[in-house]
């Protein structure tokens, strides 16, 4: 039986992760150095929300600059990679059952370069995006996940981009100097231990957290559910690697964990 590729949940936080230099930077260069190499990557970012599920299928996707407002540094990075129509293609067979549509048109959005910059900064490994169908439950987005498994044993590395907190309305514009709210600590440590204990139920029913923290770290479940595809293709000899432990801006957890 051929070895499992590993499977990441990056929490990518704010855009400006791309060109900082911090913790949470160096650990994704760090943790790149050490992956094995895939042959192609698929990320399920929380930037394509969609009506329906769709796999990028261009061999040369644009990449998106999806946000406004930040220094021109971040609008003047350049990551390209190839994308992999071959991955895409590998992905609609294997998503039969959903349907998985193609989307020729799609690029690489923040949620999925300004990660790969780190781990992978030479571009050289093709990319491909899945979309979240947002007018599905925790549950369907999770037992949808299962269909991916087959590609881990492929070399292909699978990314869940989001963030398990994610309050923007009330995140401070201080990035790393401010204590965490109480809740968004909360809520991360629940989900962690959730994490540890495979426990899928908690994972897919989060808002039954009775602290209350729930509701403040996930007002909206877009950065939250990403987690949920890693989760979905998770092994029984998996373990769990805490990659990076942490929250910016007082309400943007920047959990990062490998499964291998």
């Amino acid at each position: 039986m051929k070895d499992l590729m590993p499977v990441l949940f990056v929490g990518h936080g704010s855009p400006m992760n791309a060109v900082q230099e911090n913790g949470f930077t160096s650990a994704l260069r760090s943790l790149g150095r050490d992956l094995p190499r895939p042959k192609a990557i698929l990320v399920v970012s929380a930037h394509w929300l969609t009506k329906g599920t769709f796999v990028s299928t261009s061999p040369e996707p644009e990449q998106l600059h999806d946000f406004y407002g930040f220094p021109d540094t971040l609008y003047e990075i350049a990551y390209r990679p190839k994308g992999s129509p071959e991955l895409a293609k590998r992905a609609i067979s294997l998503g039969e059952p959903i349907p998985l549509g193609p989307q020729p048109f799609r690029g690489i959005d923040h949620g999925a370069w300004a990660v790969l910059r780190h781990l992978y900064p030479a571009a050289d490994v093709p990319v491909v995006q899945l979309s979240i169908s947002m007018s599905e439950t925790e549950d369907a987005h999770y037992r949808k996940a299962a269909w991916l498994k087959d590609l881990r044993s492929e070399e292909i590395l699978i990314i869940g981009s989001g963030n398990i907190v994610h309050n923007l309305a009330l995140m401070s514009a201080d990035q790393v100097d401010s204590e965490p709210y109480v809740w968004a600590s909360e809520f991360d440590r629940y989900i962690k231990e959730a994490i540890e204990a495979a426990d899928h139920d908690n994972l897919t029913h989060y808002w039954r957290d009775l602290s209350g923290a729930a509701s403040l770290a996930v007002p909206t479940n877009d950065h939250y559910l990403p987690l949920l595809y890693v989760e979905g293709v998770r092994q029984g000899t998996d373990r769990v690697c805490w990659v990076y432990e942490g929250i910016q801006h007082k309400s943007v957890s920047m959990r990062t964990y490998l499964l291998g």
